[in-house]
């Protein structure tokens, strides 16, 4: 505890990061080649996250609509370094830039919102979204001097952007 009452995190630790990136590096490699893809594989330690792209990829097989295949690679890239350390990973995958694209999409999403909702004086429901969007979404509707709570059940949980 610091003075103030606030809890510390502890700092992350880079050297299991990057390991779990190179364990997600290896098995991303192998479906490309088991895919006959193209494609060369990015490393790098984000706060506290191993991020993983895959860079030069020309197809968006591996997007998906809406990033659905996106995601569920993630979800198998995660199992596989479970499988290898044991631990939990919260490692961020990307393809061929598609998460920075979206991220630049959601902030003005969010943004859009909060103004909209400090004229009207309403709160804003806005559609379903995966935990990561909702989080830039939260993110912008703070920026802009808002709350905004997620409410309904995976998978169709949602932002509601509320009146300050």
């Amino acid at each position: 505890m610091t003075e103030a009452g606030e809890t510390l995190k502890p700092a992350p630790d880079v050297d299991a990061l990057e390991q779990e990136g190179e364990i997600a590096a290896d098995y991303l490699e192998g479906l490309l080649d088991i895919a006959d893809l193209d494609g060369d594989i990015d490393m790098d330690v984000e706060g506290d996250r191993a991020v993983v792209s895959i860079v030069g990829i020309k197809s968006d097989d591996l997007v998906g609509s809406g990033g659905e295949v996106l995601e569920a690679l993630q979800e198998l890239t995660r199992l596989a370094v479970h499988r290898q350390t044991g631990e939990r990973s919260r490692l961020m995958l990307d393809v061929g830039g598609y998460r920075e694209r979206r991220r630049a999409e959601l902030t003005k999403v969010g943004s859009s919102a909060a103004a909209d909702v400090k004229r009207t004086g309403e709160p804003k429901a806005l559609s379903p979204m995966t935990p990561f969007e909702r989080k830039i979404v939260h993110d912008a509707v703070a920026a802009a001097g808002l709350r905004s709570e997620s409410e309904g059940e995976e998978p169709r949980r949602f932002v509601v952007v509320l009146p300050a």
